[in-house]
């Protein structure tokens, strides 16, 4: 979540905001500033490998400028049916404008993204590599088939 550079946006619009970061002097300056706004979104101080997000969960998850590849699963798992996942990172090609990060562990391959979301309804996914080079999706998850 950060300082809730996307989190408050979305309780500003209504939704029920829920974020999580390793940081906890930043999820309090999050919940600190919505709390001042008059919002409220819930915070959580957690790291993610060690504490697992919930299943089935939230109607919209967003990751913005984060690579964990272990949590794709976890993010998959915790969006409701027919829930929708907003993921952009970093691709390998930043490296070339050598600003941001340069770890292969911090850095998408081509294509990556999309499939770390095979079968999901991808209604949205571009790689660009200017001025920054990401990858950008909006997926959403099937709904139950019953």
């Amino acid at each position: 979540m950060g300082r809730g550079r996307h989190a408050l946006p979305l309780a500003r619009e209504g939704f029920r905001t829920f974020g999580v970061d390793v940081k906890l002097d930043a999820v309090r300056d999050a919940v600190a500033r919505a709390a001042a706004e008059g919002m409220r979104v819930r915070g959580w101080c957690a790291d993610l490998t060690q504490a697992p997000l919930p299943g089935e969960r939230f109607e919209l998850v967003v990751v913005a400028r984060f690579l964990q590849r272990d949590l794709f699963g976890p993010i998959r798992r915790a969006v409701v049916p027919d829930g929708v996942v907003v993921y952009e990172t970093f691709t390998v090609s930043q490296r070339a404008l050598g600003t941001g990060p340069t770890s292969p562990d911090h850095l998408l391959g081509p294509g990556e993204l999309r499939d770390r979301f095979e079968g999901f309804e991808v209604m949205f996914y571009e790689e660009v590599s200017a001025p920054e080079a990401v990858a950008r999706i909006v997926a959403r998850r099937p709904g139950d088939t019953e």
